[in-house]
């Protein structure tokens, strides 16, 4: 359903304000003054707050004013907004759609409603948060005597990529499910978990002042974030790739806040156009505090960031059976 509260008709106005702008030498003009911004539900939730500021800042950066009409189609996992928008891209620039990284993990852990290939879809402006594994003092050495307790939201959410990681490392580890964010944490200062998931834009500073300690990034591919911080895939060692892959791709998809893409098959000269867009809108990110904006990834660096959540048929396949032997679980 289209947006109605008064906050978000920024949506629609922010890129009508555009038209003052002076054109940019060279720029490409767009072929139509509308495009459609598919984004998954509720109206007025994260993903929605996060198109208002995405269309603010590529309204200063296209050659001219462009209507921008945003749809809220589903939950906030966006899978129903990705149907839809596979239903319905074209290559004419005028459809977009919010993907946020839940969309990405159903389609990894096959879940039935996922009818979409979203491997082609090209990446316009990503938002890409921190993610590390904490808990109280140093990491302890593997003991199976003394499994490490994780809190985790439930064996469908991608922070459970990170007790795939955690046994490809040789941990004897238990999942203590139904606990996610401020859940899991009160669960540690009480002693009930070991181990928690921080996925925020600023995991290492949201770290101390829980007062807890980071003990690894989940980091992805071509992807460090907290260098200070030692890497799990070193940890992981001598895993097999696709075992690897698939962890990361978990991982990824609990990094991947939300990404503005274009169909796969959008011409290049589109393109163009919407990626010199978003490069203003990358510079607006920058100026606000890191403690709330996760770090804004265009070009080759979105590109990159995203590559992860896509994994190789065989690591595909490694974590659903993972899911199944390890947790007696598998999507519906």
């Amino acid at each position: 359903m289209p947006l109605r509260r008064r906050g978000f008709t920024a949506l629609a106005a922010a890129l009508l304000t555009a038209s003052g702008l002076p054109r940019a030498a060279g720029a490409q003009v767009m072929p139509s003054d509308s495009a459609t911004l598919l984004m998954p539900g509720p109206e007025g939730g994260p993903a929605a707050l996060w198109a208002a500021r995405v269309a603010a800042g590529l309204a200063r950066g296209l050659p001219h004013a462009i209507a921008l009409h945003p749809i809220v189609l589903g939950g906030p996992d966006g899978v129903t907004a990705a149907n839809r928008f596979a239903t319905q891209e074209a290559g004419d620039g005028r459809m977009l759609l919010v993907m946020p990284g839940h969309a990405a993990h159903a389609r990894l852990i096959g879940e039935s409603r996922a009818r979409y290939a979203m491997e082609g879809w090209l990446p316009l402006c990503v938002s890409w948060q921190g993610a590390v594994l904490a808990g109280r003092g140093p990491l302890p050495a593997p003991n199976p005597a003394r499994p490490l307790r994780i809190a985790l939201p439930g064996p469908e959410a991608p922070e459970t990529s990170v007790l795939l990681a955690l046994d490809l490392a040789g941990y004897s580890a238990t999942p203590v499910f139904g606990l996610h964010a401020f859940a899991a944490e009160q669960a540690l200062g009480r002693g009930e978990v070991d181990a928690i998931v921080i996925a925020t834009p600023s995991p290492l500073r949201h770290a101390a002042r829980i007062g807890v300690t980071p003990w690894r990034e989940l980091d992805t591919p071509g992807r460090r974030d907290a260098p200070s911080l030692s890497a799990m895939s070193e940890l992981i060692g001598q895993a097999r790739p696709a075992h690897l892959a698939a962890a990361q791709a978990g991982f990824a998809a609990l990094r991947l806040r939300a990404a503005l893409v274009l169909p796969a098959l959008t011409s290049a000269d589109m393109v163009s156009v919407w990626r010199r867009a978003a490069l203003r809108w990358q510079e607006d990110e920058a100026k606000e505090s890191p403690d709330s904006t996760a770090p804004a990834l265009v070009g080759a660096e979105a590109r990159t960031a995203v590559s992860a959540l896509f994994p190789s048929p065989e690591g595909v396949l490694a974590y659903r059976e993972w899911l199944l032997k390890r947790l007696s679980w598998q999507a519906g």
